[in-house]
């Protein structure tokens, strides 16, 4: 029987989405925030140009990249990008988690585009990238938020490349070393690695896709909340000077910047991924010693550093229907959140039945380490509760 814990995570947030705020965090710093001003005056606009140009400097995004904030969180990104930028050649989908299939239904359902490509992988694996065609445009997300896969690297992305590379890289960024040389259009919120407050995206544009904005007349209407061009066709620069095309929340504005100066105070990008390795690290240790427990994807070379997605292998779960599977995991998640030491680590919705814990840089490893007794303890509980009520 395994001995119930006396010591909790000092934050028992690991949810995937809003993830936990940055250590040492509180309310009070939102006291900074312009709340009442107009995010069009002086000051409100010197705070949106503040949190470009802080990206930019701390995810080293080249000087001729142009970088907004836009509408609707990464989501909104992904779509502004998709209905803007594709049907100019033919496109090329990869797909194998939630999101990823969702931009997969818009490029082929909604937006109807002809030659398009799909590439699918099952959860827990990636497609082959070897037969991606570079020639059309390319969809994919850098970090499999709900599957716990990614890409390994960007090797695979030829520079000579003749269409553009959209990258949702909501929970890659500040989490990895993106190679911007490979990335035309990258979008993200600040919901994820920085622990920001949701509801507002960021989007990146190479020159190349400038060049395609500039170039490529959309043959659909668009709403107003994805145009990035005037009506002249022109690339709108005010959206990459802080010139938001809706009202942004102030509160956010100001909890993005503290996250922000939080990564500038503890050694910027290379400390962030350095904080995700050590969370995955600490997680990956006590797998490999626990026998009811692995990751959902087998290759460590594609497993997410900051969404860590597990399932469950003992050999009297997996021979429940999934049915009962679901009922199980209910249980386990309810018995840790009553005793206040993890909350939201279920599986998404459409994942198999299984655990999904964030590691982003806002998590302590600390926490990581006295959450997996935690996890040892709910298992040995609610098969206990389970093999009786089956009795």
């Amino acid at each position: 029987m395994t001995v119930k814990p006396t010591v909790k995570p000092i934050n028992p947030c690991f949810s995937s989405g809003p993830c936990a705020k940055r250590p040492g965090w509180s309310v009070e710093i939102l006291a900074a925030a312009l709340s009442g001003r107009s995010h069009r005056s002086a000051p409100g606009k010197k705070v949106l140009k503040e949190i470009i140009d802080r990206h930019r400097a701390l995810l080293k995004i080249p000087a001729d990249y142009r970088i907004g904030i836009v509408p609707a969180s990464d989501t909104g990104a992904v779509e502004m990008a998709l209905w803007s930028l594709l049907g100019a050649r033919g496109v090329d989908v990869l797909f194998w988690e939630s999101f990823s299939k969702g931009w997969m239904t818009d490029v082929t359902k909604h937006l109807k585009l002809d030659g398009v490509s799909t590439h699918e992988a099952g959860y827990g694996a990636l497609p082959d990238l070897s037969r991606v065609d570079f020639a059309n445009d390319v969809v994919f997300v850098w970090n499999g938020t709900t599957s716990g896969v990614r890409v390994p690297d960007g090797d695979w992305i030829p520079e000579d490349r003749a269409g553009l590379t959209i990258c949702d890289a909501t929970s890659a960024v500040f989490a990895y070393d993106l190679p911007w040389d490979k990335l035309d259009v990258t979008t993200w919120s600040w919901q994820k690695v920085l622990g920001g407050e949701a509801a507002h995206g960021m989007i990146v544009l190479s020159p190349r896709a400038v060049e395609r904005l500039e170039s490529h007349l959309p043959p659909r209407p668009l709403p107003k909340i994805f145009r990035l061009t005037t009506a002249k066709g022109k690339l709108n620069e005010g959206i990459f000077e802080g010139l938001t095309i809706n009202t942004p929340s102030m509160l956010a504005l100001a909890d993005c910047l503290d996250a922000l100066g939080w990564v500038e105070t503890i050694g910027g990008l290379p400390a962030t991924i350095a904080r995700c390795r050590a969370n995955y690290g600490a997680l990956k240790d006590w797998v490999e010693k626990t026998g009811w427990v692995d990751f959902l994807a087998a290759d460590p070379a594609i497993r997410s550093t900051t969404s860590m997605t597990l399932k469950i292998v003992d050999p009297w779960f997996a021979g429940l229907d999934e049915e009962s599977q679901t009922a199980f995991i209910a249980s386990f998640i309810k018995a840790l959140d009553k005793e206040g030491a993890a909350y939201d680590i279920k599986n998404y919705k459409d994942a198999p039945p299984g655990l999904r814990i964030w590691g982003g840089a806002t998590v302590e490893t600390k926490d990581i380490e006295t959450l997996t007794g935690w996890l040892d303890w709910a298992f040995t509980e609610t098969c206990a509760r389970h093999k009786q009520a089956a009795a």
